[in-house]
């Protein structure tokens, strides 16, 4: 799926936004699988941006706490905290997996 299908039907412009995608456990906890969300000033992190969805309360909170096992990929490579982010970025949360 191209990120023109996903952006489609969202309220905020790629080009001032970045698109964040929730899978697994995520999805279902949050009520949806993705979002078109305009970075806030400061919000330029996956750190930040966790930090910021966070905020929201309730599942986003418990979900997206501090020592909860939760991956991230900007652009399809894994991230972590430092990562940088922009308008026009990918940015997706997920569980750990595991094989067996």
């Amino acid at each position: 799926m191209d990120n023109s299908d996903v952006y489609q039907g969202l309220a905020v412009e790629r080009e001032s936004a970045v698109l964040v995608l929730y899978f697994a456990r995520l999805k279902e906890a949050l009520g949806r699988d993705a979002e078109g969300l305009a970075l806030p000033p400061g919000v330029d992190t996956v750190a930040a941006l966790r930090a910021h969805l966070q905020a929201r309360g309730g599942a986003w909170a418990s979900e997206l706490a501090p020592g909860k096992p939760v991956r991230v990929a900007v652009n399809q490579d894994l991230a972590t905290g430092e990562t940088r982010i922009r308008a026009g970025d990918e940015v997706a949360f997920f569980p750990p997996v595991t094989g067996g």
